[in-house]
């Protein structure tokens, strides 16, 4: 009879802890997909619009609670197919009057650096212009980027679709600021803003 017993009593310590391990691993999961949701998320690189910034296939940490700066990275649904996503950096903000000349980006009528492209500018031919002169009213018709929406340029200027084609991103189309890079594992770390 002790044997019975016992083993019915082996038999309830069995489920209860197969019990309190599914509870575990439910809470886990939901925690996890609500970080996934509100927090942050894993993107990959599609293409090499972000070069040399970021290459094809690099994984990078979409935050998506960080406030977008002028030159975060975002991402956002492409307007030509919303399953895909577009990696591009925050040029213009609501606001800013915006032109390139001699490859210089001007905001405001104030000459800024962009160091993140010299890398890319070294490598281009003598007198080589690495983005071709504009002006956002050329572009787009304003004269400064309207409230709610942002102007987006890609690293690779002579190879992306941005703002010169697509034009404004609105705030509301930004799904979170990539600033972390997470593979591959040798460039593992902040990404240059």
């Amino acid at each position: 009879m002790s044997k019975k017993m016992n083993g019915k009593s082996n038999s309830r310590g069995f489920i209860r802890e197969l019990f309190s391990t599914l509870i575990t691993l439910a809470v886990a999961l939901t925690v996890v997909l609500l970080l996934r949701t509100f927090i942050f998320s894993p993107v990959i690189v599609k293409g090499e619009s972000m070069s040399p910034t970021l290459a094809n296939s690099d994984r990078i940490l979409l935050l998506k609670m960080e406030k977008v700066k002028r030159f975060s990275i975002v991402t956002f649904p492409a307007p030509d197919d919303p399953s895909q996503n577009y990696v591009k950096r925050v040029i213009g903000l609501p606001g800013d009057s915006i032109s390139y000349k001699n490859d210089v980006l001007e905001i405001n009528g104030k000459a800024y650096e962009e160091p993140y492209l010299d890398e890319y500018k070294a490598q281009l031919p003598e007198r080589t212009l690495l983005t071709n002169d504009f002006t956002l009213e050329q572009i787009t018709g304003d004269e400064v980027v309207p409230e709610g929406e942002y102007l987006v340029l890609g690293d690779n200027r002579q190879n992306s679709k941005d703002s010169r084609m697509i034009g404004y991103i609105k705030a509301d189309d930004i799904q979170g600021v990539a600033d972390y890079r997470i593979w591959p594992i040798k460039t593992f770390g902040r990404i240059d803003q």
